[in-house]
């Protein structure tokens, strides 16, 4: 093998790495907004944690970060939260996000 193709290798492996840790974090992510908006819900405990799943399984479902956006924002809006509020909280908790799965949380 060359140093080359080793080189290419360890790219393909950093890759592969990154693209698991940024689909771990967004999946975080979507849990930490679930349990945000559950809270402005009024949703607890078990009930709060339900939320937070259906919104990890809407991203997976119908079409990503679009799809759990769309989601929060049409469950909040009664209560007089704007789409620009959940896609900022969506910035903000993905940065706890990636410091969590860094970490190994």
């Amino acid at each position: 093998m060359t140093t080359f193709d080793k080189r290419e290798e360890g790219f393909e492996k950093k890759f592969a790495i990154d693209e698991e840790l940024k689909f771990k974090a967004e999946a975080r992510r979507n849990r930490l907004l679930g349990l945000w908006a559950a809270e402005k819900l009024g949703l607890a405990a078990d009930a709060a944690t339900a939320y937070a799943r259906e919104a990890v399984a809407g991203a997976f479902a119908e079409g990503g970060e679009k799809a759990v956006l769309a989601r929060v924002t049409t469950d909040l809006s009664p209560k007089g939260v704007t789409e620009d509020t959940v896609r900022a909280q969506m910035i903000e908790l993905l940065a706890q996000a990636i410091v969590q799965v860094k970490a190994g949380v």
